[in-house]
């Protein structure tokens, strides 16, 4: 597979999760991390996104407004991947940016292991609120869903989505839930996700964790 040549700056750095639904029952998968940049791929100025790996992220520490620069490849699908392209080869630093990031919402600082994400939990986040005011923040983060229709049969039907979540401290003024998540099943029946789901999820932390 042909490789694409990328420089850019970097404005938002989240982690990229994979969630698998089968009705009332979910799990995740945990990629790396997904990088949205502003530069030039193929020498084309765009905006783009690519995704790279635990470790990776671990020797750099990328932040929100970092140039680095690399070779990636198209993902092979999209409805399974939250970035545009991933496999990304020789990646540098280029400039480490020197702004001084956010002290509060959006956070743009270097996101933590993948590992503290999974110990906090998340709450759904309404799509446009993310889209709006949480894209470029580390808590932050859209996941590409795939839903088994079937779960007594899992090699069956599938649909794909996308979903928006936050990792982020309870108090967060830019906060918004928006409405209750709805998972198809099998003859028609429908689970709806209640608020209970998310409070469970995060109820090991206080409000300003």
């Amino acid at each position: 597979m042909d490789k694409h040549i990328f420089t850019g700056k970097i404005i938002s750095i989240q982690p990229r999760i994979r969630l698998t639904r089968s009705f009332d029952e979910s799990s995740h998968t945990y990629l790396g991390y997904a990088i949205t940049l502003e530069g030039e791929l193929d020498n084309t100025n765009t905006t783009f996104s690519i995704g790279i790996g635990k470790a990776a992220h671990a020797k750099h520490q990328f932040k929100v407004n970092d140039v680095i620069s690399g070779e990636c490849v198209p993902v092979p699908d999209p409805d399974t991947e939250p970035t545009e392209y991933y496999k990304v080869s020789k990646l540098k630093l280029i400039t480490r940016s020197t702004t001084i990031t956010n002290t509060s919402s959006p956070w743009e600082l270097v996101p933590p292991e993948l590992e503290v994400y999974r110990e906090r939990g998340h709450r759904r986040l309404a799509a446009r609120t993310y889209d709006t005011k949480c894209s470029s923040c580390m808590w932050g983060c859209r996941m590409p869903v795939e839903i088994i229709i079937d779960n007594w049969n899992p090699r069956g039907r599938r649909k794909y989505r996308f979903e928006t979540f936050c990792y982020g401290p309870l108090n967060c003024k830019l906060y918004k839930a928006g409405p209750n998540r709805k998972v198809e099943g099998r003859n028609g029946m429908v689970y709806v996700e209640e608020d209970w789901v998310d409070a469970m999820n995060v109820e090991h932390r206080g409000e300003d964790e």
